[in-house]
């Protein structure tokens, strides 16, 4: 008989369509309607980047589809069957429905994991409440990946990338060294910092892990995409480093934005149109390492925290 364990698969979530860009928003903001001047400026970036295509939604489908696949294909226990399922933090399928999902499917025990490898109480943790409370409400026992922010095939394909694009800047004749890598993830409210919450922490370690694999020397951390909210948030940002930078005679920048999975606003946005322009405007060459997306060796890191995890569900049913 084959047992069955399900896996949520979290992500922030992204509208289907322009159309659903506002109550996307809304729901962003807690049930509150943005302004029209707020919904232009919205629209008008996922329009900038794409023709308003939502990649992200894109990438989680086949995220979640090559984790199922890659769980079940390197599988050595044969009377479990993974299946997994998303929840989105602020689209359809909510987070809810997905928990919802698996007990309609007839699963009793489930392993949750977010696509973001660095832990916060203010973002991971949040998933993690909810996933937990709707899990808890219908008899599922789950349990959670926290982080993988160390996890060795991470660092790897991570330092591919970077390695990658630093052998660019040599082809077109800079030297490695004159590079600065500027390692970036989603800035989150400064008061976590006396929460003692581990989110800058974990970013940092992944980023000295990277740096000494890909043999980069010069090197330092930033912030980006920051919210618009009177409370203030962790920086400096990266259009404030790259003008900073400038200051320095900095001619290369490569970005490396460790905090995210996939390509979508905060990253073909922020960083290939925003940030890109800065550095035009400063005469500095920018360029960005390839996100993960669903490259193999991602998804086996996915596989792979989420068997961990699966396995201490197995071993409270024995």
């Amino acid at each position: 008989m084959t047992t069955k364990i399900g896996v949520l698969v979290m992500s922030y979530g992204t509208p289907e369509s322009l159309e659903g860009v506002e109550s996307y928003y809304t729901h962003i903001r807690r049930g509150n309607p943005p302004s029209d001047e707020q919904l232009k400026e919205l629209k008008g970036r996922y329009e900038a980047i794409t023709g308003g295509v939502f990649p992200l939604r894109e990438h989680t489908d086949r995220q979640t589809g090559a984790l199922q696949e890659a769980l079940n294909r390197d599988n050595e226990d044969k009377a479990i069957e993974y299946i997994c399922f998303q929840g989105l933090k602020h689209a359809h399928p909510f987070i809810e429905d997905g928990v919802q999902r698996l007990a309609e499917s007839g699963i009793d025990h489930a392993v949750g994991i977010v696509l973001a490898p660095h832990y916060s109480v203010m973002s991971v943790g949040s998933y993690i409440k909810r996933a937990r409370e709707k899990a808890e409400s219908l008899g599922i026992q789950m349990v959670f990946v926290e982080s993988y922010h160390l996890h060795p095939q991470l660092i790897a394909a991570l330092s591919r990338r970077v390695s990658a694009k630093l052998d660019q800047y040599e082809e077109a004749g800079a030297k490695r060294e004159d590079v600065r890598v500027l390692f970036s993830a989603h800035s989150l409210p400064e008061r976590i910092l006396n929460m003692g919450d581990p989110y800058r922490d974990q970013l940092l370690e992944t980023s000295k892990a990277v740096a000494e694999q890909a043999g980069v020397t010069s090197w330092q951390f930033t912030w980006q995409s920051a919210g618009r909210t009177p409370e203030p948030w962790l920086g400096p940002d990266i259009l404030d480093t790259l003008r900073e930078l400038s200051k320095e005679q900095v001619e290369y920048v490569l970005s490396a934005p460790i905090g995210f999975v996939s390509d979508h606003l905060e990253v073909l946005y922020d960083l290939d149109i925003e940030a890109q322009a800065v550095a035009s405007e400063l005469d500095m060459r920018l360029l960005r390492i390839e996100s993960l997306n669903s490259d193999p060796a991602f998804i086996a890191v996915l596989s792979d925290v989420v068997r961990t995890r699966a396995g201490e569900l197995k071993a409270g049913r024995s």
